[in-house]
């Protein structure tokens, strides 16, 4: 399958660009910001931010790329036969102008918004697996912001029917901004926490960007809200949406029960007499997929059980509770694609509650963008971790070490500057029959632990 095509010549005139090299005729069936990663007949957009993707248009043409959207024209690059370069003021204002034009030209398209503190990925992708037979498209990768969700939007193909849209929310307007590009039909928010609390605003301003969400709406809309979480009360959704909350808590539409968790840490439950099994570790999967559910069932009205049988499909997202275990007999949990309160929390309790015939060891790192929040933030994870018995925890960076000091009670506390030092640090350690917890906001860089920790031919449980 593949996004609806649309010529060189074409998106600069959606852009008021220009083709500045190769041929108008250039056709693109796909889009990505990535050179080594994008489809033969990829759109390339060169953005500017941590790299200068204007660096890499010569090696994304070299990969098959059929156009490359840019600032400026790199020197001494030239676009192969059948390829183009447009060029416009701004990167990702036109591309966004491209999002927003294709999605209103879909009409046959209805988007479900995914916003929250924590947790959109795995919503995201549990949605996208249970709404699988009415058509749905989703990014495979967790793209919730200014660039990435138009590449979602573009991306998405000609054939399906329904779009899953992740949205971020690290400041004010950022929610309304997206929404006016995507026009989501239904909103889920996951829960409101201390994620980019440094910006927001802590949770009250968290749950004022919710709403920017849920205003959004049109009449005949759906918002699906966590009945569980202690700041839904305090979302409201515009007159003619309807509202449609799931969770443990007795009055939810979409009521968790009897939930469970097998060997591996996978929770099933029952929603509405169906048994619902979700094949992602931790409980706190089962609020993310009776989110799901709710969308399903109550905004497209799906079979439940259908709905609760797509769940199936869903594996892990890359480096969010992925579960490996070495040739060593080690197990190691990836959690290091980000880290907040909520989310440290749950992955110390998956932690606690993983078989191990050997040590729980904890590599912890900060958590970015708290703010004010920050040190107590940091302690209570501290804290937490001597609570559920942790026996080793290995703070890394000064979050970590705020970490690391609140951890009285944990037998083996070490403390490292960076994800480098406390590889070496782990691997002194680490022993057969060991679990290992692996968790820092992105930026920290603790995916690098884990690849050293499985680097002798991982095998996946």
């Amino acid at each position: 399958m593949t996004a609806p095509a649309i010529t060189a010549n074409e998106i600069a005139v959606r852009t008021q660009g220009a083709v500045v090299a190769g041929t108008g005729d250039a056709l693109v069936t796909s889009w990505d910001f990535d050179s080594r990663v994008l489809e033969p007949g990829a759109c390339f957009v060169a953005l500017e931010a941590e790299r200068d993707g204007h660096d890499f248009v010569a090696a994304a043409f070299a990969s098959g790329a059929a156009v490359a959207l840019v600032a400026r024209v790199p020197a001494g690059v030239e676009p192969p036969a059948g390829s183009a370069i447009v060029q416009v003021d701004d990167v990702i204002a036109a591309l966004q102008e491209l999002a927003r034009r294709a999605r209103a030209e879909r009409t046959d398209v209805r988007v479900v918004a995914v916003a929250g503190s924590t947790g959109k990925t795995s919503t995201k992708d549990l949605l996208a697996a249970a709404l699988a037979p009415l058509g749905c498209y989703a990014s495979p990768a967790s793209y919730n912001n200014e660039f990435g969700l138009p590449i979602t939007l573009l991306n998405a193909p000609a054939d399906v029917r329904v779009v899953v849209a992740e949205m971020g929310e690290r400041f004010a307007g950022d929610l309304e901004h997206l929404c006016a590009i995507a026009r989501p039909e239904t909103g889920v928010v996951t829960n409101v926490g201390l994620a980019h609390a440094e910006h927001l605003g802590g949770a009250p301003g968290a749950a004022k960007a919710m709403g920017e969400m849920l205003s959004s709406l049109p009449v005949g809309g759906v918002a699906v809200l966590n009945a569980d979480d202690e700041w839904t009360p305090t979302l409201t959704a515009p007159d003619g949406v309807a509202v449609v909350t799931a969770g443990s808590s007795a009055g939810a539409d979409y009521r968790i029960e009897h939930l469970d968790l097998d060997v591996n840490l996978h929770p099933t439950f029952m929603v509405h007499g169906e048994r619902v099994a979700v094949p992602l570790a931790g409980e706190h999967q089962a609020q993310n997929a009776a989110l799901a559910l709710a969308v399903a069932h109550g905004a497209f009205g799906m079979e439940l059980r259908l709905a609760a049988e797509g769940l199936a499909a869903v594996r892990p997202a890359r480096w969010r509770l992925e579960v490996h275990e070495n040739p060593r007999g080690v197990t190691v949990l990836n959690d290091a694609y980000n880290a907040n309160p909520t989310s440290m929390d749950a992955a110390l309790h998956v932690l606690a509650r993983t078989a191990t015939a050997g040590r729980r060891i904890a590599v912890l790192g900060d958590m970015r963008e708290l703010g004010v929040h920050s040190d107590d933030a940091h302690a209570l994870v501290g804290r937490l971790a001597a609570e559920l018995g942790v026996d080793v925890l290995i703070g890394v960076g000064a979050g970590g070490r705020t970490i690391a000091d609140a951890a009285a009670g944990v037998a083996n506390v070490r403390t490292a500057t960076d994800a480098r030092e406390a590889g070496d640090t782990v691997r002194t350690l680490v022993a057969r029959g060991d679990t290992v917890l692996v968790k820092a906001s992105r930026a920290v860089g603790l995916e690098a632990v884990a690849a050293q920790l499985l680097a002798e031919d991982e095998v996946a449980s």
